[in-house]
């Protein structure tokens, strides 16, 4: 499950890698169907890594899907709102740098 009960959201799993003053490293763990909501950071870029199956990494606007594989990547820059999710049968691993700066998660509609 997720890491902390203070999470805004619930997924298969994420194991938290690193974690320092302006950096935050975590392996995710997707089930098919499951999904991060829209939200944003005021001022960390995800770094995303494909590890194994296919997420799928939205942003707006405009409306930008990357759909990663293993061993491909994306980025998401602040204030981008973005959406991750798995639709997809099989369950999906990525990695997801954070930073670098003070980490904050501000969920949108």
């Amino acid at each position: 499950m997720s890491e902390s009960a203070d999470q805004p959201y619930q997924v298969k799993r994420i194991s938290v890698i690193a974690r320092g003053e302006d950096v935050l490293v975590r392996e995710y763990l997707l089930q098919g169907g499951e999904s991060i909501p829209w939200h944003h950071h005021t001022h960390v870029t995800d770094h995303y890594y494909g590890l194994e199956g296919k997420v799928l990494i939205e942003s707006r606007p405009p409306l930008e899907r990357h759909e990663l594989t293993p061993g491909a990547s994306t980025t998401v820059t602040p204030p981008t709102e973005h959406h991750v999710s798995n639709p997809f049968d099989e369950p999906c691993r990525f990695l997801l740098v954070q930073g670098v700066g003070k980490y904050d998660f501000i969920k949108d509609v």
